[in-house]
């Protein structure tokens, strides 16, 4: 029976809006489960995210030392996890993919891609492909997925990641992690500014910059990465099912 009156719709509409909220619930919670039942299927593999702009071509300086970085890790065997696209993105995965195949490795790239207004296609150098329509599911599955971040320049979604990543680990929602920002001048003044202003007022702690790491150069970051790499592999090692 329809119904007759304003004030019935506005009932039935409450009353819909309710079941639909009650479901979205429902299945937040059911991802989070499967999230945390995938979790040891993922964690045998060490990656590093590296987040940066998709606008900066080849010629660039960043560019070349970002594909510089991404060809060691490539290199060491650990695996490389990217948005996917061009820029410096494809830098990445160009550089990871060099460098497995220079030292006979089992590094892979893997891109995690996003719709856009403006059309954005994968790049040629990846290993593994996830699309994503939402960034809120992209941003879980980079933090999923990654041991350590490396932050290149980037735009409005680059410092979106950063601070996605920052704050999840800010609140113990994450492991500390590296969170390695290159080119030092680029980011100097933001983290001037938040010690200046954030910090000085209250609205930060001194420890919440623990996982930050300014880097100039890949020996730089590499030697970062080493480091929570080993870390990394000694804490399985020591596990109680690391052989099982």
């Amino acid at each position: 029976m329809l119904p007759t009156n304003s004030s019935e719709k506005k009932e039935l509409q409450r009353a819909r809006r309710h079941r639909l909220t009650e479901r979205l619930r429902v299945l937040r919670e059911r991802v989070r489960l499967l999230e945390l039942e995938l979790y040891p299927y993922v964690s045998d593999y060490f990656r590093v995210c590296i987040f940066g702009s998709a606008r900066i071509r080849s010629d660039d300086e960043i560019y070349k030392s970002t594909y510089e970085l991404a060809l060691r890790l490539g290199e060491l065997g650990i695996d490389v996890l990217t948005g996917g696209g061009p820029g410096l993105m494809e830098a990445a995965t160009r550089g990871a993919v060099a460098g497995k195949q220079r030292a006979g490795t089992k590094s892979r790239t893997i891109g995690l891609t996003i719709d856009l207004n403006a059309r954005e296609y994968p790049n040629d150098h990846l290993d593994v492909k996830v699309h994503h329509r939402k960034f809120s599911s992209r941003l879980d599955d980079f933090m999923r997925l990654s041991n350590a971040i490396i932050v290149e320049r980037g735009g409005i979604g680059t410092l979106l990641e950063l601070y996605f990543a920052w704050q999840l680990v800010q609140v113990g929602h994450l492991p500390m992690r590296p969170i390695i920002l290159m080119d030092s001048a680029f980011w100097a003044g933001l983290i001037a500014w938040m010690k200046e202003e954030q910090l000085k007022r209250g609205l930060l702690s001194a420890i919440d910059f623990d996982c930050i790491h300014l880097a100039d150069k890949p020996d730089e970051a590499l030697e970062i990465i080493r480091a929570e790499h080993a870390k990394w592999h000694a804490q399985r090692t020591e596990a109680p099912d690391a052989n099982t």
